[in-house]
């Protein structure tokens, strides 16, 4: 296709994930909304549905030489943590690199050899994918290989078990999405226990290939298993629907981090864009108390889709680390999804990171440098212990080009490692700096 071509394809698939994505006055959600939003969903559904057969023979095919590779780690091989400066950088060695699972990396993983070395020795962790919520309304198989059927992989099916293997991924949290339908909270829990249930689900068919996952060591066991380990995030306090002490339901469940806001207000605060949205308010007394309780619960609070005001409110009272599940910078692109050196600050001070996003529309520009421009600023303006990845997979976003799914991830290393990132500063980004925030929480 030509260049016109391209540029058509282009438009036209930002076009519709314009149609889909929670802004505006779409943010109300009508009955008819949300139903079109599930329509849009359809259609990718039976596209996957086509290429089942195919991509189930391709996934054993893959799994098999994966788990050769994985089980070359040397009996006894229990998880090694060291601290450089206080940070938590994972585990070293050229040695130890190869038998994790590098073979595998070499037979099937883009990128270079040291991108794929540097995934063998650090399996990546992305911090937001909303997979699942596809899974609960569509029926979406995480142990089968999808290909994203729209142009430029608008809108999602960007995540399984067979391309996080494939992009050197060790574990992926998932976010759990609950839309106040014209503002109703009626049914918003159970729609992120439905979600759950499919996770559950989908580990009980395999249980071998996925993992569910709380902690640090957990993510561990999973890699020693050969097993990508599954995390969960809520995305919304609006789910907790008014009650505090919904969200030790939910963390017995496996819930690991709660999102304060999305796209409208709810009882702990007020959104960055969206219905209700108020610049010159922060969090509420019921907010506060969530932060408090959600601390010692041991949930990370996550500060994404946050107005400026209640982000800060929540970082000065914070006393574990916050994070910043998917986002961007403004220090990079002046963007309403993104935050500023005040608010990277902030986040770093408890200890915290801070996902970026892989969606040019937030990012400013398609292409990989744009991400890595983003990564550059927090180290530059947080430092290295800051940064993380933070997808926004199969959330309803035109994904950069290079990373329409986790396969394209040692590429992303590829360019950090020519734009001058040192080996252990993107083991940190990729995986050192959430494992030691899950530690520290």
């Amino acid at each position: 296709m030509g260049l016109e071509g391209d540029a058509r394809e282009t438009e036209a698939a930002e076009a519709l994930a314009e149609r889909v994505e929670l802004r505006g006055a779409d943010v109300g959600l009508s009955v008819e909304d949300l139903a079109m939003k599930v329509g849009a969903l359809d259609a990718i559904v039976v596209d996957h549905a086509e290429r089942a057969d195919a991509g189930a023979r391709e996934d054993e095919r893959r799994g098999s030489t994966y788990a050769a590779g994985a089980n070359e780690e040397h009996a006894g091989g229990a998880a090694r943590r060291r601290h450089r400066g206080g940070a938590y950088t994972g585990l070293t060695g050229a040695a130890r690199r190869t038998r994790l699972g590098l073979r595998y990396a070499r037979a099937t993983m883009l990128g270079s050899d040291e991108a794929r070395a540097l995934h063998g020795e650090y399996p990546a962790i992305d911090l937001h994918a909303d997979t699942l919520m596809w899974s609960r309304w569509l029926g979406y198989d995480l142990h089968k290989r999808h290909t994203p059927p729209l142009p430029m992989a608008a809108l999602g099916g960007h995540v399984d078990v067979p391309r996080l293997r494939e992009g050197g991924v060790g574990a992926q949290f998932f976010g759990l999405v609950s839309l106040p339908v014209a503002g109703s909270e009626r049914g918003l829990a159970r729609t992120i226990f439905e979600q759950i249930d499919a996770l559950d689900e989908a580990i009980a068919r395999k249980p071998g290939e996925l993992h569910l996952a709380r902690t640090a060591h957990d993510i561990e066991r999973a890699r020693r298993a050969g097993a990508v380990a599954a995390l969960l995030g809520i995305e919304g306090a609006h789910a907790l629907e008014g009650d505090i002490e919904r969200l030790a339901d939910f963390a017995r469940r496996g819930v690991r981090y709660l999102g304060l806001l999305h796209f409208s207000d709810n009882e702990a605060g007020f959104p960055a864009y969206g219905r209700g949205e108020r610049h010159d308010e922060g969090l509420t007394p019921w907010g506060r108390a969530l932060v408090e309780r959600a601390e010692s619960l041991g949930v990370l609070v996550d500060l994404a889709h946050l107005n400026r005001r209640g982000f800060l409110d929540a970082c000065s009272m914070a006393r574990k680390p916050v994070l910043v599940s998917h986002t961007g910078v403004l220090g990079v692109f002046d963007h309403w999804r993104n935050i500023d050196d005040a608010q990277l600050r902030a986040a770093a001070e408890t200890g915290g990171c801070i996902g970026v996003i892989f969606c040019p529309r937030f990012v400013g520009k398609g292409g990989l440098d744009a991400v890595v421009a983003h990564l550059r600023h927090i180290v530059d303006v947080a430092g290295e212990d800051a940064p993380a990845l933070g997808s926004d997979w199969d959330g309803f976003i035109v994904p950069t080009k290079e990373l329409q799914d986790p396969t394209g991830l040692p590429l992303l290393t590829d360019a950090l490692l020519k734009a001058g990132f040192r080996p252990a500063l993107i083991g940190k980004i990729l995986r050192g700096n959430v494992m030691r925030v899950l530690d520290e929480a």
